[in-house]
């Protein structure tokens, strides 16, 4: 058995006063789900080695899911390391009816607008159909024999008829996506309530626990960890930015006394084989490390 490749660790002081110095990133919870939408957080947990997952649509793409935009989904042991190291935070449910007052004015400004902009579309839809039907009917009357007189006077009867029978349909109108300010906003009077004293998880059970510990060992030495839930594992582990490295483990996080069948050993150790993978069985230990275990698969004897 061979213990994985540690690239060099920073000291533990140097680690925490980095995690100090840098700004709080600010947490949107949907339910259990820990969401970041500010591109100014997304670029402070990439800076920290955290790598997340993005979930929502481009705004000039939204009908394709090869590129994905935010907001940023966190993994609960990004989430727990970030709140641990006071460097993530998100408004408590306290301090939320305090800002009801002011969100319901903004629903109703944002619904004032939407009006505006729905009378706008209205007018200039309305001056596009008379447009089309002008050209049609001019080329129309060219092309026949009917009079000057004629002619105009049917066209006014069809444009006044347009004007009174047009209708914009309001599920034709054109929205702006707000995508620029989506989130937690960037007023001063707002980015108070980021106080990053109160742990936004109080309880973990105990495998959670086990990721969590393996997730910090793994961050500290350098690697950049995501889910490997599709490659049966509970981590992929890239020895650099995902965007420009491939994983090189699959982490399994067990506990020492735990009983693994020997199927399940062979079936993980040939699936990474499978898919060039090392698969790293880890454990932590009493004394506060991690304990890693390679497995490699070479064939039936």
């Amino acid at each position: 058995m061979e213990e994985p490749p540690c690239r060099e660790e920073p000291p533990a002081c140097q680690e925490e006063e980095d995690m100090s110095q840098s700004n709080v990133v600010g947490l949107s919870l949907c339910d259990s789900a820990p969401l970041l939408w500010r591109v100014q957080d997304l670029k402070t947990v990439r800076v920290q080695g955290l790598v997340g997952a993005l979930l929502g649509s481009l705004p000039r793409t939204p009908r394709q899911n090869g590129r994905l935009g935010r907001p940023l989904l966190l993994l609960p042991e990004e989430e727990r390391l970030l709140s641990e190291h006071q460097a993530a935070a998100a408004l408590p449910a306290s301090n939320q009816d305090g800002v009801g007052e002011e969100i319901c004015q903004w629903v109703e400004k944002y619904r004032e607008e939407q009006q505006r902009s729905f009378v706008e579309q209205s007018v200039l839809a309305l001056e596009d159909r008379k447009s089309a039907l002008l050209q049609a009917m001019t080329s129309s009357h060219t092309g026949s024999h009917a009079g000057p007189g004629t002619s105009a006077k049917a066209l006014q009867g069809r444009l006044e008829a347009l004007d009174r029978s047009f209708s914009f349909p309001r599920s034709a109108m054109a929205v702006q996506l707000s995508t620029v300010r989506a989130g937690l906003t960037y007023c001063p009077k707002d980015r108070a309530f980021l106080q990053a004293d109160w742990p936004i998880r109080a309880q973990y059970s105990p495998h959670c626990d086990i990721r969590y510990q393996v997730f910090r060992d793994l961050s500290g030495r350098g690697f950049y960890l995501t889910s490997a839930g599709k490659f049966g594992g509970d981590f992929l582990v890239y020895p650099g930015d995902p965007l420009r490295f491939h994983a090189h483990f699959i982490a399994v996080c067990l506990s020492l006394d735990e009983a693994v069948p020997l199927l399940d050993l062979l079936s993980v150790a040939r699936l990474g084989s499978n898919v060039k993978k090392t698969v790293l069985l880890c454990s932590p230990g009493p004394d506060g490390g991690v304990r890693y275990t390679s497995l490699q698969w070479s064939g039936m004897v």
